[in-house]
């Protein structure tokens, strides 16, 4: 590599973190986390164990970002000064080797980068729901459940499940997630569209291929005070038994709880919680999540209206299609990213559709 190559390698690279720096907020999020030590500090702390969670998250998901960024930049400067003194091949090789090993870390610093929207930090509600066709598509939807619960349990996220209705024979009609953990909703808000699967269905006795569709949305919690005016009359609230997976963990008493914006047609649901009181809450705050987010016009087309294009489970709809016959391929439509490797992603390896789509 010749000098000037590594002169102007290097000058790139300052330049880029000037520019991230104030893209990731860094004096920000240093500010942040001794304000979040001091919270920890606190003699009281432990007093409130949810409370204390949700800032360990927080103060992990900064130091990710901050003690990245401050690593990278601290060996580019080193780098910078180590060229600067060079006086033989033999530093020019050693710069070249550091140059190397600096591109990678670079990369990754890119994607926080690109993680910048007002809410890409939060943590994220994903609810799947299978399209038409029954068995085969509540089967899809569950197998879209357990791709996401592995990418979760690979990639340290943590998840609950809010709500889940079970098919009639197998798999799921519909369930909600909350995620927490390193930019949950960021990572995850590509995945709202239709899913679209082509297999040999292990249902028909006549082994043909059936077309599946499943449709994600992901939307993030929002805590902050929201300016959502939500009328009582406009909502119809019902309670049903909350399913469970039998014995002591079946929940006797109609303490699931399901709320219709009847104006929108949004629907939420929970039942993660023994008590109704509880579950209507966390129902309400989801529902003021998506009217908020509705009223700021901030999410996308297939949000504005979550009666439209989202939930049009069809023909030529599909974001993704993931295909096991004839041949093995899962491709994204919008990035044009695919790979042939069906059965890993299915497992839970879609890191690399994730990022394709933020790099759009």
């Amino acid at each position: 590599m010749e000098t000037k190559e590594i002169e102007r390698k290097i000058d790139d690279y300052l330049s880029f973190l000037v520019d991230v720096k104030k893209k990731l907020e860094i004096d920000n999020k240093e500010s942040r986390i001794k304000e979040l030590e001091d919270i920890m500090n606190d003699s009281s702390f432990w007093n409130d164990q949810n409370k204390a969670k949700d800032v360990l998250s927080e103060l992990k998901m900064l130091k990710d970002v901050f003690n990245k960024y401050n690593d990278i930049e601290s060996l580019v400067n080193t780098i910078s000064e180590m060229f600067e003194i060079s006086s033989d091949d033999e530093d020019i090789s050693l710069i070249e080797n550091e140059l190397k090993s600096i591109d990678d870390k670079m990369e990754s610093l890119k994607l926080f980068a690109l993680l910048n929207g007002e809410f890409d930090s939060n943590n994220a509600y994903v609810e799947i729901h299978s399209g038409a066709g029954g068995t085969e598509s509540n089967d899809w939807a569950n197998m879209i459940l357990r791709m996401y619960e592995r990418f979760f349990e690979k990639n340290g996220y943590e998840y609950e499940v809010i709500s889940s209705q079970d098919g009639e024979e197998v798999g799921i009609k519909g369930c909600t997630l909350l995620v927490k953990g390193n930019y949950p909703f960021g990572y995850l808000k590509g995945e709202t569209g239709v899913h679209r699967l082509v297999r040999i269905s292990p249902f028909d006795s006549n082994s043909r291929r059936h077309t599946s569709f499943a449709s994600v949305l992901v939307t993030p919690e929002i805590k902050k005070n929201m300016d959502v005016d939500i009328k009582e009359s406009d909502l119809r609230i019902d309670v049903y038994r909350s399913s469970g997976c039998g014995g002591q963990g079946v929940n006797t008493t109609d303490s699931a709880v399901r709320i219709t914006h009847i104006p929108t047609g949004i629907v939420t649901s929970s039942q993660v919680e023994r008590s109704q009181i509880r579950n209507k809450e966390i129902a309400m705050d989801m529902l003021r999540n998506k009217l908020y987010m509705l009223k700021l016009n901030e999410f996308n087309d297939k949000i504005k209206d979550l009666k439209g294009e989202v939930m049009d489970v069809n023909f030529g709809s599909a974001i993704r299609s993931y295909v096991m016959c004839p041949y093995t391929l899962v491709k994204d439509t919008r990035t044009n990213f695919e790979t042939s490797n069906v059965n890993d992603v299915l497992d839970g390896d879609i890191k690399e559709f994730l990022e394709a789509y933020l790099k759009l």
